[in-house]
């Protein structure tokens, strides 16, 4: 059967997940039980609670007597890595690209690593039934945008279409149509089969899976040459070599996988049993065995801090608390994500590299749902040296605001030391880029909602690295600091909330040091929030006040990574998120602060 390869990419929330949806049906992908669901490819929790793509995923369907091999990627730039992998193993991409927003930083980046792997593009305008819809200036900036990124005289010929992703269409030229046969049939004229090699049996790891009962599985394209079950391969990788037998061989169909006698050249398949293997690795034919060349990833920019957790309420909640045990989940990471990096910096502290808060942060939600317990500091970017220079890295970020509130943002901004490098009004709304140290940025997301009162939209990917600009000042207030440990009470919170934004409630057990709230000024504040008002026989009309609380402040992960202060630690649990100062007693940490 002949062989279509191909990544659909774009920015988060353009449509990709929902248009793979459309192609599965109507290719007839699908088993009975999985026709109705939505964001099918979504199969991760956090996947369908954040509405965002966080792993690239396989899936294939059948056109005209051709197999076309799907991978789903990733839009966020933080999982960079997952994009770069699926890379690794198509001959196109469909870039879908939003008909009213336009290219986005996602878009530019994706884009970038499609056109540098030499990747002949399809380009969809999708969602072209917005009211705010402007396809053919979108469909030119998207061209502007190629030309920017160096693409070829080949990749700047595409063709393009026009769709709407949610009701499974898409067309060429002006007329719609109401399904999404234009778009298989494009696929299939515009994007080159595989080009396989003569040879042995030769295959890198993009990907990695495991089973109970079959062991570790990878996934890869056939370079050249076929593999059969319970034939034996040679593993080439950093660490040298090693033989194993394959236990069984894969290829995709909708949602499933098929066992095959064989895999054969071009195809991407799942390969069982391959214990030990690494991504980036090649599983070749024991009379060739020869190295393809071995992935290539982004740097990190981000770096974090984990360690066991050490505060009064240690061991409540989590299953796994231990360094031994955080260790040990921190290296089975590292077998599948391939931007991270962990180093042990003592025997209790790990430090995680990664491409973003975002990146990070859903490793630390994973382990938080899997039981573990553990405490991280502050985000920090990681610096380089170039040329005898300290360098930071910069992000590239596009904020949408209306016309009213765009003041504010730009004095924020400017503040932060950003950039403007673009700049266009349209419709009451103002659109502007600029280029941003990367830590200036941390906490940043919940201002801009603030400053804008919700209408705003921002987004932001990795630049470049460039001069480090000095101190940043990203937080402006202080923390409220439990003094007492015990229970929360209403009176005791009512007395303090005009200087203190709370983050507890009534009823919420707190200890000496943890963080409860905001102090509406720059410096921290001690708090006693465990008195409760005195109860005589003695009342007078109009005496008792009616205690009227301000709802408390809930954060989500990324909202209290972005709060930490360097001081200040965040305590994960699997049911708890609790922000409190590394040195808990007021008048250790008061010492401190003289010194």
């Amino acid at each position: 059967m002949e062989l279509r390869n191909i990544a659909i990419i774009a920015h988060v929330d353009h449509g990709k997940t929902t248009l793979v949806d459309a192609m599965l049906k109507q290719a007839k992908a699908l088993s009975r039980h999985d026709e109705g669901g939505e964001r099918i490819m979504d199969s991760n929790d956090l996947e369908r609670e954040r509405g965002i793509t966080i792993l690239a995923k396989n899936t294939a369907v059948e056109w005209g007597g051709v197999k076309i091999n799907i991978v789903d990627t990733p839009g966020h730039a933080d999982f960079g890595g997952e994009v770069e992998r699926a890379l690794s193993m198509v001959d196109g991409v469909l870039l879908l690209v939003d008909a009213a927003e336009g290219p986005m930083p996602q878009t530019r980046f994706v884009l970038k690593k499609a056109i540098e792997a030499g990747l002949k593009p399809i380009v969809v305008i999708n969602k072209v039934d917005k009211k705010d819809a402007r396809p053919d200036e979108v469909l030119n900036e998207t061209f502007d945008l190629m030309a920017e990124l160096g693409a070829s005289e080949e990749q700047l010929d595409f063709p393009y279409l026009y769709a709407i992703g949610r009701e499974g269409a898409a067309w060429l030229g002006d007329q719609p149509k109401p399904d999404l046969t234009d778009l298989f049939e494009t696929i299939l004229k515009h994007i080159p089969a595989p080009q396989v090699a003569q040879g042995p049996f030769q295959l890198r790891v993009a990907n990695l899976d495991y089973s109970n009962f079959l062991g570790k599985i990878a996934l890869g394209k056939v370079h050249r040459g076929t593999v059969r079950k319970n034939q034996f391969v040679t593993i080439v990788g950093e660490h040298g070599q090693r033989d194993l037998k394959v236990v069984a061989v894969f290829t995709h169909r909708g949602l499933e996988r098929l066992e095959v006698d064989e895999a054969t050249p071009g195809d991407i398949v799942a390969i069982a049993g391959m214990e030990g293997v690494e991504i980036g690795d090649t599983i070749a034919a024991r009379e060739a065995p020869e190295a393809l060349p071995r992935l290539a990833v982004d740097e990190p920019t981000v770096s974090i801090t984990v360690t066991p957790n050490t505060s009064p309420f240690a061991g409540r909640e989590g299953k796994y608390v231990t360094s031994r045990q955080i260790r040990e989940r921190l290296l089975k990471e590292l077998e599948t994500n391939v931007a991270l990096r962990v180093i042990q910096v003592t025997p209790d502290t790990f430090e995680l590299h990664g491409r973003g808060e975002l990146h990070l942060s859903v490793l630390l939600e994973t382990m938080r749902r899997e039981g573990f317990e553990f405490s991280v500091g502050q985000p920090s970017v990681l610096f380089k040296e170039i040329e005898g220079q300290i360098q930071e890295p910069y992000e590239y970020l596009v904020v949408d605001v209306p016309e009213a509130k765009f003041g504010p943002v730009m004095e924020a901004l400017g503040s932060r030391k950003a950039q403007m490098v673009h700049m266009e009004q349209e419709s009451g709304r103002i659109r502007a880029e600029f280029t941003v140290p990367a830590r200036a940025l941390f906490g940043f997301r919940t201002m801009f909602l603030t400053l804008t009162a919700g209408e705003g939209v921002m987004s932001h990917n990795f630049h470049a690295y460039g001069p480090h600009v000095g101190s940043l000042e990203t937080r402006t207030t202080g923390s409220a600091v439990a003094m007492e440990a015990g229970v929360a009470y209403a009176y005791s919170l009512y007395r303090l909330q005009e200087r203190v934004n709370f983050f507890i409630e009534p009823g919420t057990e707190v200890y000496v040091g943890m963080i409860v709230g905001e102090h509406v000024r720059d410096n921290d504040l001690n708090v006693n929030v465990n008195i409760n008002k005195k109860l005589t026989n003695v009342r007078a009309a109009g005496s008792d006040e009616n205690i009227r609380l301000i709802p408390p402040r809930k954060f989500t992960l990324e909202e209290a990574l972005e709060f930490l202060a360097p001081d200040e630690l965040l305590e994960i649990t699997p049911q708890s998120l609790r922000l409190r100062k590394r040195v808990l007693d007021p008048s250790q940490r008061k010492r401190a602060e003289a010194v």
